[in-house]
Formats: structure tokens, sequence, C-alpha cells
């Protein structure tokens, strides 16, 4: 079992909180010591109240998924002697609301675009690698959204 974890700070100031007029933004820090500007979705909560500059919730969840499965895409090329040359996701996510009347991220579609150098794998190899890496990616298989694949040509 590994353990993961990530602190969330945020500080009020000097800001009207009990009237609901205080900024959203705050910030995470990693223990690598990376630290990112985060925020409420300006979709969710209205500038100037949120940061349109920072990370969401939202889109960390679309770019996490997006993240997971290009790292078992990799190591499965890696592992079948196929070279990436280049990988792209434009990742996209769906808030909606779900089966029970609420707010969800509903759907994830992965548009990953690869580019191999040397050897090329046929398009069938490359959909059983994008299958593969989707069964292998703990963040889809921890979530109830429908994460669908799209890949895209280069």
């Amino acid at each position: 079992m590994s353990q993961y974890g990530a602190e969330v700070v945020w500080e009020r100031g000097g800001q009207d909180f009990a009237g609901g007029h205080y900024s959203r933004a705050h910030r995470w820090r990693f223990d690598g010591g990376l630290e990112v500007a985060a925020s409420a979705s300006p979709q969710i909560v209205p500038l100037p109240f949120s940061d349109a500059a920072a990370v969401d919730p939202e889109e960390a969840f679309v770019a996490s998924l997006a993240s997971c499965h290009m790292l078992f895409f990799l190591s499965l090329a890696a592992s079948r002697g196929w070279c990436v040359e280049r990988y792209r996701d434009a990742a996209v996510g769906t808030l909606s609301k779900d089966a029970d009347g609420r707010l969800a991220m509903t759907e994830v579609v992965l548009r990953p675009e690869v580019s191999f150098a040397g050897r090329q794998p046929t398009p069938t190899d490359i959909a059983d690698l994008h299958q593969r890496a989707h069964e292998q990616c703990f963040i889809a298989n921890s979530v109830k959204a429908l994460v669908r694949l799209e890949p895209q040509r280069m």
C-alpha cells in the first residue's frame, strides 16, 4: 500500500468571510517542494472571488486521469520496443448532474495524440496500448465518471 499527500493552504486575510466575499484562491503544496496556485473554478465561483489563472480541482481531476493514462501508455510502449517521440492529450472533463441530481464530473474524454520514432506500431497495436493503459490506470479505476478514450492521429 502507498500513501500520497498534498497540503492545501488558504488564509482569510481581511476578507468578509461571513458575508461570502472572500477569495477562493489557495495553494497546493506537494512533497517534492512544488507549490501550485489553486482556486475554485471561475465557472463555479465568479471572479473576483476565484482566480482564473490558477488550477482548479476540476482541471486537476482531468489532468490526473490524462497523466495516469499517459504514464502507463509510455511504459507499455517502451516494454514492447516502440519509441514514443511525442505524446499530447487535450483531455476534457464534463461537469453536469449525475443520476442522483448532484453535480459531478460525469465524463472525461482523453484525446491522446502519439507519434513514434523508428519502428512504427500498427493502428491495432496502438489501440491495444491505449486499452491496456486504460485498464491499468489506477486513477481511472478509482472514479465512477465515465472515462472515454478517443486517440487522435498526429
